[in-house]
């Protein structure tokens, strides 16, 4: 059943562009862990994800964004992370340190979208990402992607395509540049 849900979320992901090719990972709690995308997986293929217990080392095989789902979870009761690459909200973060969607569902659901900094894989994205998802749903890491946390795969998602949808509206509309 998780690996179906994992499979269909992927699929949707891929399908609006919020991911190419093995880029992003998801992933969602479990009794003393959570089950996390593989490394290097392409989130449309259905790939059975990989357990990781919320202390110790982590598989091998497991993404290398482990260190910030782990985080998250440590901080909030969320039950679900996607991480994608959504090319407009990428572009919003790299002169922003906040967005501030322009569009009345954007407005609504996610009225600032913060921009933290951070390398893939370490532990200063997992620390700075967790803290943006303390009080919120979505966070753009500064030239990576978006983290989107929620109750199931289908709220994170959710949040991750509302950012998309967002920043694409403030790119068409002149507003990407500057203070948002």
């Amino acid at each position: 059943m998780l690996d179906r849900e994992f499979e269909r979320i992927g699929k949707r992901l891929f399908m609006e562009g919020l991911v190419g090719a093995n880029f992003g990972n998801m992933s969602v709690r479990g009794e003393a862990g959570f089950y996390i995308t593989r490394s290097g997986a392409y989130l449309d293929a259905g790939e059975t994800p990989v357990f990781v217990p919320d202390a110790g080392d982590a598989p091998r095989e497991a993404s290398s964004e482990y260190r910030v789902h782990r985080a998250v979870y440590r901080e909030k009761p969320h039950s679900a992370i996607v991480h994608a690459h959504p090319v407009h909200a990428v572009a919003a973060s790299l002169d922003n340190d906040l967005v501030r969607p322009a569009d009345s569902e954007g407005a609504m659901l996610c009225p600032e979208i913060p921009v933290v900094t951070g390398n893939p894989g370490t532990d200063e994205i997992a620390e700075n990402v967790a803290g943006a998802l303390r009080d919120g749903h979505i966070v753009i890491v500064r030239g990576h992607g978006t983290f989107a946390a929620g109750k199931t795969l289908d709220e994170a998602y959710i949040y991750t395509s509302i950012t998309e949808y967002a920043c694409r509206i403030l790119f068409l509309s002149g507003r990407l540049r500057g203070v948002l």
